[in-house]
């Protein structure tokens, strides 16, 4: 019995120094909350699965709309975020006070002009409806486009609105919308200038395409990043996110799961 007993004795030891182990290593498991839009699962998750090899969990929190993540960002809910262009992030900082910073950049997405009705943007004619979307920094970036489309002209205007339209070209109809319901208004209306994460989720087909913003040395600021709080901004872990995501294997993924609407920015020479 005595033996018995000592065996028992190493083999409870044994398991309580396996567990003492096991519980060290979950310990130093690093957490990191990231809020992306839905669309963009398909790029984080192998980028998920590559980084808790190295100690990091990262938490995908999905959002479905631009208004959500720099706000869940800046009240701690968050890490990080991955969901947004520059001239977006500075616009968000001067409009609501916030302190979000860039640690690295992602994507570029060309806004795009869609419908299912007409083949070129030529095709326009009076009394069509296009919609745009209505946040500050995409509405004018949506009518940009539309002039450079020669559809419209805008007054000098570093965020010009609708009503900054000086003149129509042809007579149509311009209608601001929720940028997550322009892909939706293509049920009623002609066209839709959508940006590429709801085209993405609704599952916008290439040949809808009728018009592309093209990259210049000016597209600088539609550069897409990772941002968080500028206290943040030299977090280790935070970099080692950014530098699984500025990765060749992820440049490949990006092109595939857009099918080449989206391009890596991280090497991008403008």
């Amino acid at each position: 019995m005595k033996k018995l007993r000592r065996v028992l004795l190493v083999v409870v030891a044994a398991f309580s120094l396996f567990a003492l182990v096991g519980c060290g290593n979950n310990s130093n498991e690093k957490t990191v909350k990231v809020g992306i839009m839905t669309s963009d699962d398909p790029i984080w998750k192998p980028i998920k699965k590559k980084l808790a090899k190295e100690g990091i969990n990262l938490k995908l929190v999905e959002f479905n709309d631009f208004n959500q993540p720099n706000q869940a960002l800046s009240q701690g809910e968050l890490d990080i975020n991955a969901f947004q262009h520059i001239y977006f992030l500075n616009n968000w900082n001067k409009t609501h006070h916030t302190d979000l910073v860039s640690i690295g950049t992602t994507i570029i997405a060309p806004l795009r002009v869609y419908s299912p009705k007409i083949k070129s943007i030529n095709d326009l004619k009076d009394g069509d409806k296009v919609t745009i979307p209505n946040d500050a920094t995409n509405e004018g970036r949506a009518l940009q486009l539309l002039e450079t489309a020669g559809l419209i002209k805008l007054k000098k205007a570093a965020l010009p609105t609708v009503k900054d339209i000086t003149k129509y070209n042809k007579k149509i109809t311009i209608t601001p919308l929720d940028a997550a319901q322009t892909a939706h208004s293509l049920n009623d209306a002609t066209a839709a200038v959508v940006n590429n994460t709801i085209a993405a989720s609704a599952n916008l087909p290439n040949k809808e395409v009728i018009y592309k913003e093209k990259i210049t040395k000016k597209s600088k600021e539609w550069l897409n990043v990772i941002a968080t709080e500028k206290k943040n901004k030299d977090n280790a872990t935070y970099k080692k996110v950014v530098k699984a995501y500025q990765s060749e294997a992820n440049a490949k993924n990006i092109k595939k799961q857009y099918k080449g609407t989206t391009l890596p920015a991280w090497n991008l020479k403008l």
